[in-house]
């Protein structure tokens, strides 16, 4: 795929009387190609547009017939998977608020792009996530619970990787990169057939971690897909104050292929993914999907949107909402009727209420846990920490 050049450096000042003319001079032709690069409209894949309908076109001629084969129950199937997943975070969300967790992290308005990749994964790729990726979980087969109870304080992540090959969620930004490029690194050398996706957000892609494993993944040829979520705010700061250029175009100085998709549009996202996981697999190396979305709740529960982002901005992105979209689209095909949604509300309902009593009666940790898998063989010091701190809860229960 051919990869737009990047924007113009900026020029550098003159202090000199003698250099300024000449500078300003200089600066003209500069200020006019970030112009230019800043005013193009960069290529954006798309398959179902807002209002619901099929596009096609010659920007997504090349990944159309990665979906050519799902059927009306598998766009049921896709749909179900959002409402699913955004009844789960609805609840969660619900839960923080009521001091049944510490800490909340929202995929509202991101469903799309994480059930539609998720969706195109293979049983034998590999997922390094970050901390937002429910719905990439929910695709793996990972019970909510689990992730819920890292959330409450009450286990490290509850479940084993190597199962669902879904990695723990990532709380470091940008690190899940460098350890998706060295698991496909491996994943090259043993000859597995086999891909591996790393999800970050457009605020990582500033991360000295994330422009190392691009340069790793390039020199060995490694098969990873970089899966962006640019949801336009990395918590605060927009993304004209992160970058110069469209975030796809920078996968053009690491040496591999970089795609914008519109992140709100399951069915493209699909097809993007798989394109890329397919590239993957034959041996060409990594991409950069930018799946180009919104982040319509607040960054975590810690967090207040309205103090950094207009009323405006919101109610434009909700326009555009994933599932709406799909709905939609469903409607107006025949693909479902209005029975299939009322019982898919109930689903999802019935969903809610379990998992919010399931939270509820999740037991305390064992105290001693603590010290539990720090080593695979055990360590001295670890066991002389852990009588120390057994000796110390201890002196509570002796009522000291």
């Amino acid at each position: 795929m051919t990869v737009e050049s990047t924007a113009a450096r900026k020029p550098r000042r003159s202090s000199g009387t003698k250099r300024a003319a000449g500078a300003a001079s200089a600066a003209k032709p500069a200020a006019a190609a970030t112009a230019q690069t800043q005013d193009a409209v960069p290529q954006l894949v798309q398959l179902l547009t807002p209002e619901g309908d099929r596009v096609e076109n010659a920007d997504n001629a090349e990944f159309a017939p990665f979906v050519a084969d799902i059927t009306t129950e598998d766009l049921r199937g896709l749909y179900r998977d959002m409402v699913m997943t955004r009844r789960f975070d609805g609840e969660a969300t619900a839960l923080q608020r009521q001091g049944e967790l510490g800490l909340w992290a929202s995929l509202l308005g991101q469903e799309a792009a994480q059930i539609g990749s998720g969706r195109a994964l293979n049983d034998e790729d590999y997922v390094f996530p970050t901390y937002r990726e429910h719905g990439v979980a929910w695709c793996r087969g990972v019970d909510p619970t689990n992730l819920l109870g890292m959330f409450r304080g009450v286990n490290h992540g509850g479940w084993d990787p190597n199962t669902n090959n879904f990695h723990l969620y990532t709380i470091v930004i940008g690190s899940q990169t460098l350890h998706a490029t060295g698991y496909a690194m491996g994943v090259a050398k043993d000859g597995a057939d086999s891909a591996v996706i790393a999800y970050f957000g457009d605020g990582a892609s500033s991360q000295g971690d994330v422009a190392e494993a691009f340069t790793f993944s390039a020199v060995y040829n490694s098969p990873v897909v970089f899966f962006c979520q640019n949801n336009q705010w990395a918590i605060s700061e927009p993304t004209e104050r992160q970058m110069r250029v469209p975030l796809y175009q920078r996968a053009q100085g690491f040496g591999f292929p970089g795609v914008r998709v519109d992140g709100n549009d399951v069915l493209a996202c699909l097809a993007v993914t798989r394109w890329a996981l397919d590239r993957a697999r034959r041996g060409e190396g990594p991409t950069l999907v930018e799946a180009f979305t919104y982040r319509m709740g607040a960054h975590t529960t810690s967090d207040d949107p309205t103090k950094y982002r207009r009323d405006e901005e919101t109610a434009a992105w909700e326009a555009k909402d994933p599932i709406l979209r799909l709905k939609a689209h469903l409607l107006a095909t025949g693909g479902a009727d209005e029975a299939y949604f009322a019982e898919l509300e109930a689903e999802s309902e019935a969903m809610g209420k379990r998992v919010r009593e399931a939270v509820r009666a999740m037991p305390d940790p064992d105290t001693m846990a603590i010290f539990e898998n720090v080593y695979a063989d055990g360590h001295a010091l670890v066991d002389e920490e852990r009588a120390q701190f057994a000796a110390y809860l201890a002196s509570f229960e002796e009522g000291h």
